[in-house]
């Protein structure tokens, strides 16, 4: 047993754990700015634009219980209250919304990630041009200037 828990300790502590760790809180908290960021800054916009108070509970009635009527449904807490089916469109624009930010920042910050390390890369050097070559009468290696092989003698037609 005490085998496993020193398993379970080098695991957790080891660098990639930790990096993951710290990722998904971080990213849980900056879920929050963005999904505060569209609620309480775009959808508001939205709503001024489309003349609906608050976007985020805009929605359509599908089907009203028995002695409901439709004066009564005057937002989405009511006809949740009432058990109204809806259909609400706007809080699934402003999901959408929400992930299309977080989609976008989440790009930019693997651009930027691959930009860095590509920087930290040595760019590769070109192969070097050849100085020798192959003799085509006896296959010995030549320089590659050369008109007459030393090792056969023949002649050598420029290449």
């Amino acid at each position: 047993m005490k085998k496993f828990f020193q398993e379970f300790k080098e695991f957790a502590t080891r660098g990639n754990v930790v990096d993951l760790a710290v990722g998904v809180i971080i990213g849980a908290a900056f879920q929050k700015i963005v999904t505060s960021a569209v609620n309480d800054l775009v959808m508001p916009l939205i709503g001024l634009i489309t003349g609906n108070s608050n976007f985020n509970d805009a929605f359509f009635i599908l089907r009203l219980p028995e002695g409901v009527e439709r004066a009564q449904v005057t937002s989405l807490a009511t006809a949740t209250e009432l058990g109204v089916t809806t259909f609400n469109y706007g809080a699934f624009i402003s999901a959408v919304i929400d992930f299309i930010i977080m989609a976008f920042v989440i790009f930019l910050m693997i651009k930027a990630l691959n930009k860095a390390s590509s920087l930290r890369k040595k760019p590769e050097e070109a192969p070097a041009a050849p100085t020798t070559k192959t003799c085509p009468y006896c296959l010995s290696e030549i320089p590659i200037g050369a008109t007459k092989c030393p090792h056969c003698t023949s002649e050598l037609s420029k290449e």
